[in-house]
């Protein structure tokens, strides 16, 4: 662990980078960092300062001051070296990448002098007026201070805007939650304009940091920076219609809402999940496309969270895997304030949850004070740019609602606050003078700099991809078409097809062809099961595990996380750089998951759930395993595409589906039991309807009887039809494999398929009958299961639930002997 102290002198006058310490297994790149921060300071030094150093080394730590020295010499003579001392190598010609935290060095003059008269009217207040006041007076004259004190001076003066656009919103709004937004303000604004390289002019560029606030209630915070940072999708009249019905400013984040907001949060815990998948998602790209001389793939991601966060169950499934695949470029920030909307935490909540995650294997650091002074917490991101064998969970104690009269107590989580309480929280920071959404100017500016310094980045970026094309075409070319979200032509053909002369099997081993044909020419696809691999067969042959030592690879082990999966999945999809994920395990287990697979359709996240052993036919493993209800919620989520094949060849087509619906997240329920590969009548092609016409015999006349099955009861369907067509019957049977595409149909196409005047309609689906009334209609019967399973051989189980072609026919003749 590197130690650096980002002061320039300590108290006896030696310079500090003397006191470095460097302790345990430090990295060379532990070590160019120290020389990044230190050299400017250390070059200036005379030789015998660095004497005794050399003197005494006995180590490569003691050495570490000497190694400065040369270089801050070398920096002396050839001025150039301080950008190099900057940078990383990412290619050869082009070492341009900028330290991370981008204090400028040297203010210039007309930057100091224009925030002179804003900084001498905050802080240089006479005693009687500042006795009441939170920014405490400078004993000095702010023209004399060093410019590291200017800077901070300047730093608090803009949180100080920050906490006052918060508090004008919530008063203005009459609604949201400034608890958390006040209590993390400083934190919130040193991310946005010191550490985090963006563009807000460009919100998508790809190797921008990604930041995720898994507290999704303090969204205010984010909003407020947004908009000081110039974010096009935040304008201050945003500001002032928070949570009102059309803002681009809702009451929790929404990604499709507002640009530069990642990933749709709220409930907690889900952006901690979400902000693990952004992170592999870098790690997997890094380790696919970067070069030796050129990494064109390199951003870190950032998470707030809260306590109330750190008790979900999925964050700790999430942070779990973070550890144990080292996610070193993942920067989990969490909001210690003590309070959730109950009260203090101590009334259900008493663990140590640093220890926690010591233990999980983060690089774990307290930072115990950041409303007087952000050095500390300064320290503790550069720990975490230095660590590059675990992620790093930083632990800020804070106060809740600061300012206010409520601060520190769970009274400040949500609600407006008294007029007189706004009028000292004012008075508090010298801003009672000034109207409501005031912003100082100077402000504005001071987010420039570092949104110009992210534009320059990007720019720079753009030339280390020119290079990249030109030394790595073929790279270079799939790399491109994962970032345009496109995909490969005729990607399609490579799906397998079917003949009803092949073998049968389960649509989950349909599926796990087709998995492997597609991983073949979709480079984005990567994904796993929650320890189900081989039940759910989606083990994608000829591609390695994504471990540590093989970032690279497509399979990805979620061990028994189902809800972490999820939730991690919508990280990968909403990294939003070509990559297509699928998540795999029992359909039963969906309910583990159902938070993030919601989270999935309102965000827009394009995850393939893969979810087998789809109905009481998985059998033996009895009601525990059987799925009932749980089709009947999924299907009941808006935008979620749910295909339940009947086929090797619908199964087929619900991927090609699932595929082209890149802006959906789409549900493959499969069966454990066998069913022939290619029904009669069914179709790939046909899929993307939701529903056809599999089979009728009824010629230019109306069928007597309309038979709808999905999955694996659509045999009994078809075989039922053909028995009651022996008896001059006419019967049509029908395919509903995804109602969500069938209900986008036409009016015109859905009453050729189902007519209107055909009142006589049977549905036949082992589970839930929630929801079929739509298409049988007033005087159909739907042939469901209403209870829990039983444990079972699935043919006797089925026999039990009355899901055989004897007893559907005899419910069809009932039906058609009524009138």
């Amino acid at each position: 662990m590197v130690h650096v102290s980002m002061l320039l002198c300590n108290g006896t006058g030696t310079p500090a980078a003397l006191n470095l310490g460097c302790h345990g297994n430090g990295s060379l790149a532990s070590y160019l960092m120290i020389a990044t921060l230190a050299c400017r300071t250390i070059c200036t030094l005379p030789f015998s300062y660095l004497v005794p150093s050399l003197l005494t080394a006995m180590d490569i730590e003691n050495l570490v001051p000497w190694i400065i020295y040369i270089l801050g010499t070398w920096c002396r003579s050839f001025q150039s070296i301080s950008t190099v001392l900057d940078a990383r190598v990412t290619c050869s010609s082009l070492k341009t990448k900028q330290s991370r935290v981008t204090k400028p060095a040297t203010l210039s003059k007309t930057h100091k002098l224009s925030w002179q008269q804003e900084l001498k009217q905050a802080f240089q207040q006479p005693k009687s007026q500042n006795l009441q006041t939170n920014n405490d007076s400078i004993d000095c004259n702010i023209d004399d201070i060093d410019d590291e004190s200017f800077q901070k001076l300047v730093d608090k003066r803009c949180v100080d805007n920050v906490r006052m656009l918060i508090v004008d919103a919530v008063q203005n709004a009459q609604a949201g939650h400034p608890g958390m937004a006040l209590g993390m303000a400083d934190i919130g604004y040193y991310l946005y304009r010191h550490v985090m390289r963006y563009n807000p002019r460009d919100p998508k560029w790809f190797n921008r940091d990604r930041f995720v606030l898994s507290a999704g209630h303090g969204c205010l915070l984010q909003y407020v920076c947004l908009h000081l940072a110039g974010f096009e999708s935040v304008q201050l009249e945003d500001l002032k219609r928070l949570c009102k019905l059309g803002s681009r400013t809702p009451g929790h984040p929404e990604n499709t809402v507002t640009d530069g907001i990642e990933v749709t949060t709220g409930p907690l815990g889900q952006g901690v999940a979400n902000a693990v998948g952004l992170a592999l998602a870098e790690a997997h790209l890094a380790a696919r496309f970067n070069k030796p001389d050129c990494d064109i793939v390199d951003h870190r991601t950032y998470c707030i969270m809260g306590d109330g966060c750190a008790m979900e169950g999925i964050t700790h499934e999430a942070a779990s895997l973070a550890a144990h695949w080292k996610l070193h470029k993942l920067t989990m920030i969490y909001d210690d304030n003590h309070n959730t909307i109950d009260g203090p935490i101590s009334l259900a909540f008493s663990e140590d949850i640093s220890a926690r995650f010591k233990a999980l294997g983060w690089n774990t650091i307290t930072v115990d004070n950041t409303h007087d002074d952000m050095d500390s917490f300064n320290d503790a991101l550069l720990s975490a740019f230095g660590d590059t064998e675990k992620p790093t969970f930083i632990r800020v104690k804070t106060l809740i609602g600061r300012l206010s009269r409520k601060e520190g107590t769970s009274k400040a989580h949500h609600g407006t606050f008294e007029e007189d309480d706004v009028k000292q929280m004012r008075q508090k920071v010298n801003w009672d003078s000034r109207e409501p959404f005031h912003v100082i100017p100077m402000v504005y500016r001071e987010m420039q700099i570092q949104t110009d310094h992210g534009e320059k980045l990007e720019k720079e970026w753009f030339s280390k991809f020119d290079y990249f094309k030109t030394n790595y075409p073929e790279e270079a070319a799939e790399f491109e078409v994962l970032l345009s979200g496109g995909l490969p032509p005729n990607w399609e053909t490579c799906l397998p097809e079917w003949s009803v002369t092949d073998p049968v099997d389960a649509t989950r081993g349909y599926s796990e062809k087709c998995l492997n044909q597609l991983v073949k020419v979709l480079p984005g696809l990567i994904g796993g099961s929650a320890d189900l691999a081989s039940s759910n067969k989606v083990y994608l042959q000829g591609s390695q595990d994504f471990q540590h030592s093989s970032f690279y690879g497509r399979n990805i082990r979620y061990g028994v996380r189902e809800h972490a999966m999820a939730g991690i999945s919508n990280g990968i999809a909403l990294h939003r750089s070509g990559l297509i994920p699928f998540a795999a395990t029992f359909l039963i287990f969906s309910d583990y998951m159902k938070n993030s697979i919601r989270l999935s359709a309102l965000s827009h996240a394009g995850v393939i759930y893969i979810m087998t052993h789809d109905s009481i036919g998985l059998g033996e493993d009895g009601p525990t395993h059987q799925p009932i209800e749980q089709l009947a919620g999924l299907r009941a989520v808006p935008r979620l595409l749910v295909f339940r094949p009947a086929d090797g060849n619908e199964t087929a087509g619900a991927y090609r589906e699932a595929i082209t619906n890149r802006d959906a997240p789409s549900v493959i329920a499969l069966s454990r039991q066998k069913v022939a590969a290619n029904l009669e009548g069914t179709s790939a092609n046909e899929v993307e309807k939701g529903g056809y016409i599999i089979s009728d015999n009824s010629g230019k006349s109306l069928p007597d009887i309309i038979l709808i099955g999905t999955g694996s009861e659509l045999c009994l369907c078809e075989e039922s039809a053909k028995m009651l067509r022996k008896e001059g019957r006419r019967v049509r049977v029908v395919s509903l494999v995804c109602w969500q595409l069938f209900n986008r149909q036409p009016k015109e196409y859905k009453e050729h398929v189902l007519p209107s005047s055909v009142s006589k309609r049977i549905s036949v689906e082992a589970g839930s009958s929630m929801g079929w009334s739509e298409y049988v209609g007033r005087e159909g019967i739907v042939m469901g299961v209403e209870e829990f399973g039983a444990s079972g051989a699935y043919l006797d189980t089925f026999k039990k639930f009355g899901f055989t072609e004897e007893n559907v026919t005899r419910v069809a003749k009932s039906l058609l002997s009524q009138y």
